[in-house]
């Protein structure tokens, strides 16, 4: 039997969030804002009222949660609280755009159009995500609001994403960490991405999200105390000396502690900057830049700086507006700490991105040409010159705009900011397009240099070029920039285009000269002869004299000649298909598979017990382990390929998995650690590599093992011989 649903408290509950939304907003609002704000508030509670999300509360409590994060932790106004309150109106309802527009203004539609997702079918190996997204960001052109309250729509999908099934919660978990974390990164709304980042990590690998977070719980104690010592000497001379300023501790978000943990090969107890001291400054925007140095100067004098740790990015802001002074300093206790010197200002562009910046940009204290507006534009010119299909798109985007940057100037001193691993050829397509196809090669720093030179920071580059010079398929490894890879595309593409003209032209004489009519008939068995797949490359081979006109004689036209079939375009395993149909819920790895293709992915090759699921390729299904490296690529392209599915028990085979080994080296060590693996687990070994230096050992060892608790097992007794101080599973390949 249904729960009973009181209506009574689900219409007090949907008013406490209405009212709290009001009064978070009340500060931005000019008159007639809380009449519009109303009137959408209740055209979404009438258009959703039949509606339920997954955890079966009423579905308008998620434009309200939408909304009220654009205008609490984005900062946003009416516009975008209107837009936020009816962005599921016109997918979800009858409501057409035509009516927003009528009720609620041209702007306000068009940010809903960028909302709403693209209807249709998509076929094999396209990604109905990757195209909304880049209809998404068409709009960037008209209004960056639509992206910014696409975030805050993810943000609460991702708050909610409990009560979703596990195979959508990968999915939508994967496609935030591919897009959305890196997108509110960029648009400047760190407290976002990180969040964004720690949801993601929460529902794809739970255990270790909880084992670091309660461990970052456990010291909170220990850091509060750390805290109030650290800064009790600077907040004394800071109040000496006139400031008005506010001092706190931010912790690492899990996320970048793992990160850390991974890419430095070290544990939890060895990762030291588990937070930073942040120094906000209430100073006058023309005294900021001198108030941060005099702020640093004080922080020095009290603690040594670490002087390869110094960011300045106070006098060059980040791409995404990010303005602060980072210094990391040695503290008593003998750690280091990482402080971070800005304004209220700074922090508020810092918390709020993009809105912020705009916000204070409207009374003059930001330059016109900032950095972010730049990003904008960069973006911008990037969707009109992009032909390519939307996955290239994606990857394009977030090579492209989701990196650091490298600072690099004109002869005449003017500063060209470029994607970081940018190349010389990259920056002459950044100066011009001409002078990008006609590129030679470079002056760095009056040094000549290839095209292919990886510009650094502070490089002064002069473009050498010649009329002769002509673009190959060759450049497109010179170049990542999405403008330098158009202007190539584009210009590869038209000389390709005028060479086939120049093939077909042969053909027609080629064949007037045989007395073969230019039939349609006749042309496809030309094609099928010679086994070409389009009428263009065909006329391009002749062209460039990759086909030989001479073979194209009067006798292949003749009935009698047997043609070579043309190339099938592969298609999926039909067996696969069955097996969708039988169990669309779930795929059992080892119950089905004799009765399809389906192997172990390389790349991380998972064990029976690892947390799997499968991707349909036309070889057949391929088993992930969800943690796998490509998991996040793979969920967020190509959603429509995967299956779910897990293990069924399969004791009798054996799987290869690696162990990593790090300790202090003894004598006899490794012949401990192949008796444990050899002859008290019984266990296969396929290799072991152990490399000693300075009295400790780095060891890597392949073993084939039956599942996870197989391989628990062997790892918790290697844990426990002597001088063995961390063991670890890692993806073999």
């Amino acid at each position: 039997m249904p729960p009973v649903i009181d209506l009574e408290a689900e219409r007090q509950e949907i008013l406490r969030h209405y009212r709290r939304l009001l009064r978070t907003a009340k500060p931005y609002l000019k008159d007639g804002d809380p009449k519009l704000i109303k009137k959408a508030f209740n055209q979404s509670l009438e258009a959703h009222k039949e509606m339920r999300r997954k955890s079966g509360e009423p579905y308008i409590l998620h434009p309200l949660a939408v909304a009220q994060i654009a205008v609490e932790e984005i900062g946003l106004g009416t516009t975008s609280i209107v837009a936020a309150l009816l962005h599921d109106v016109v997918e979800d309802t009858p409501t057409e755009l035509s009516d927003i527009e009528r009720d609620f203004g041209t702007k306000v539609m068009r940010i809903i159009d960028g909302l709403t997702k693209i209807s249709g079918v998509f076929d094999y190996g396209t990604s109905e995500q990757a195209e909304n997204f880049r209809k998404m960001l068409l709009t960037l052109s008209e209004d960056v609001r639509v992206i910014l309250i696409k975030i805050a729509d993810r943000l609460h999908n991702m708050r909610t994403l409990d009560s979703m099934p596990r195979h959508k919660q990968l999915k939508i978990a994967s496609e935030t960490l591919y897009l959305y974390a890196p997108l509110a990164h960029r648009l400047g709304l760190y407290a976002i991405k990180s969040e964004l980042e720690d949801l993601y990590l929460k529902f794809t690998d739970t255990e270790v999200y909880n084992d670091i977070r309660s461990r970052i719980k456990q010291s909170q104690g220990a850091r509060n105390r750390f805290i109030k010592e650290f800064t009790h000497p600077i907040e004394e001379e800071l109040k000496a000396q006139g400031f008005d300023f506010e001092i706190k501790g931010r912790p690492k978000s899990i996320y970048s502690v793992l990160k850390k943990i991974k890419k430095q090969n070290i544990t939890f107890d060895e990762v030291y900057d588990l937070f930073a001291i942040r120094v906000i400054l209430d100073v006058p925007p023309e005294q900021e830049k001198a108030a941060c140095w005099q702020v640093y100067s004080i922080v020095t004098d009290f603690y040594q700086p670490n002087p390869d740790r110094l960011r300045d990015w106070v006098s060059t802001p980040k791409a995404n507006g990010y303005e602060s002074l980072h210094t990391t300093v040695m503290s008593r206790t003998g750690q280091w700490v990482e402080v971070q010197i800005r304004s209220r200002r700074m922090d508020d562009i810092a918390e709020k991105g993009y809105a912020a910046h705009w916000k204070y940009k409207d009374t003059g204290s930001i330059q016109p040409e900032s950095s972010l507006e730049d990003w904008v534009n960069r973006v911008r010119e990037m969707l009109e010159t992009n032909n390519s299909s939307a996955i290239e798109f994606m990857e394009e985007f977030r090579q492209n705009l989701f990196v650091k940057e490298v600072y690099a100037f004109t002869p005449k001193g003017k500063l060209v900011i470029l994607p970081d691993k940018a190349t010389a050829l990259d920056f002459a397509f950044e100066i011009h397009s001409e002078i990008g196809l006609h590129c030679l090669g470079a002056k760095v720093n009056q040094k000549l240099e290839p095209f292919s030179y990886q510009l650094r920071n502070g490089d002064q580059v002069e473009i050498l070029t010649s009329h002769k010079q002509r673009p190959t398929a060759e450049w497109f490894n010179y170049v990542i920039t999405p403008k330098a890879r158009a202007k190539i595309r584009d210009f590869i593409r038209d000389d390709r285009r005028a060479k086939a003209e120049d093939g077909r032209f042969i053909l027609t004489k080629r064949m007037e000269l045989i007395g073969v009519p230019f039939t349609q008939e006749n042309f496809n068995r030309l094609l099928a002869y010679f086994n070409v797949a389009t009428a263009q490359e065909f006329y391009y081979r002749l062209a460039m004299g990759q086909l030989d006109g001479r073979d194209i004689r009067d006798s292949l036209f003749t009935a009698d000649v047997k043609l070579p079939a043309m190339l099938e375009p592969k298609t999926f395993d039909e067996e696969v298909q069955k097996i969708r149909g039988v169990r669309p819920d779930m795929l059992v790895v080892g119950e089905h598979t004799d009765k399809f293709n389906y192997s172990v992915a390389r790349c991380c090759n998972p064990i029976p017990g690892d947390d799997v699921f499968g991707f349909e390729t036309d070889q057949g299904i391929i088993i992930h382990r969800t943690s796998c490296p490509r998991a996040v690529d793979l969920m967020s392209n190509y959603g429509n390929r995967i299956i779910r599915a897990k293990w069924t028990a399969q004791s009798e085979l054996s799987f290869l998995a690696g162990i990593r080994l790090r300790g202090s080296d003894r004598v006899g060590i490794v012949n401990d650690i192949t008796r444990i693996i050899s002859n008290a687990l019984k266990v296969n070994m396929r290799s072991i590599t152990i490399d000693a230096n300075d009295g400790f050992f780095d060891g890597q060892i392949l073993v084939f093992v039956n599942d996870t608790d197989h391989l628990d097992k062997l790892t918790q007794r290697l844990s426990k011989v002597q001088g063995v101080l961390q063991v670890e599973r890692f993806d073999t390949k």
